[in-house]
């Protein structure tokens, strides 16, 4: 998956970078609930007044909310979508889903990951176990096979789900692009292998000394990232271990019903803060 770009090119701003996403594309978006999102770049894609997206991810929440709010999300395949228990169901999904505004392939978080492998392993399909009898097998016409080996029970298939672009947002990238993410990497591995692209936006930039001290803490190797942008906090208002934990009152202020409230949100959020300061 060769980036075509290079090495001294791959850094970008989060302006440019985002906008190397075109209308109507299909965007896998890493980290789970409010943990370690691409938030930066969610925003910004808000910003850039994208349109007609398709958006994959197994657990999203403030990120899916906030495309559905800002009328920037057409398409989903998701699996659980909240808020966090803090705050409850993601309100602006719902109401979305509710209006015919958003059209959804509904998956569990296991088949989402079995069509995502599909695509990463360059197969038509991948089999899923645990869920048999569930109502998503007749809602998305998946197909059941019989084990051709003549020793199981037939197992379910789920084809192949490839985004044009994954997005990642990493504790720390190199200048080549190689990346590392500091505790859970939830699916972002198998995100970034499935994907047509990967774009990642980190907390900072540092030495190549780093990940060649650790390779094996590599979690995505240069060659992999066709662009990355250094926005420290780019994650908030959720989470980037052990960097900080969840801005709680900041996803409340998010909740706050009206267009003043979300423009206020999106004025608050620390790439424009840092715009201010530079």
């Amino acid at each position: 998956m060769s980036s075509g770009f290079n090495q001294q090119e791959k850094r970008m701003s989060i302006q440019d970078l985002t906008a190397l996403i075109p209308d109507g594309a299909s965007v896998a978006l890493g980290g789970s609930f409010l943990h370690r999102g691409p938030f930066a770049f969610v925003r910004e894609l808000v910003r850039q007044k994208k349109a007609n997206l398709e958006i994959i991810k197994q657990s999203p929440g403030y990120d899916i909310d906030l495309l559905c709010r800002a009328g920037v999300a057409k398409r989903a395949r998701t699996g659980i979508v909240a808020m966090e228990g803090n705050f409850g169901l993601a309100p602006n999904y719902r109401k979305a889903i509710e209006q015919g505004e958003l059209e959804l392939e509904e998956h569990a978080c296991a088949t989402l990951t079995a069509g995502l492998r599909a695509a990463a392993f360059g197969i038509p399909f991948q089999p899923c176990a645990g869920i048999h009898g569930s109502h998503l097998v007749e809602i998305n016409d998946w197909k059941q096979l019989e084990d051709p080996y003549g020793k199981g029970d037939p197992v379910w298939v789920i084809p192949a789900i490839q985004p044009d672009f994954a997005v990642i947002h990493a504790n720390e990238v190199d200048k080549q692009g190689n990346v590392r993410v500091l505790g859970t990497a939830h699916w972002d591995h198998i995100m970034s292998r499935a994907a047509k692209s990967v774009l990642v936006v980190a907390e900072r930039l540092v030495d190549s000394e780093i990940f060649e001290a650790q390779p094996e803490v590599t979690l995505i190797p240069y060659f992999m990232v066709q662009a990355y942008a250094i926005v420290p906090q780019g994650a908030w208002p959720g989470s980037c271990w052990p960097q900080y934990e969840i801005d709680y009152p900041a996803v409340e202020r998010y909740l706050e019903n009206g267009s003043d409230a979300l423009q206020a949100h999106l004025n608050a959020a620390p790439e424009v803060m840092q715009e201010h300061v530079e």
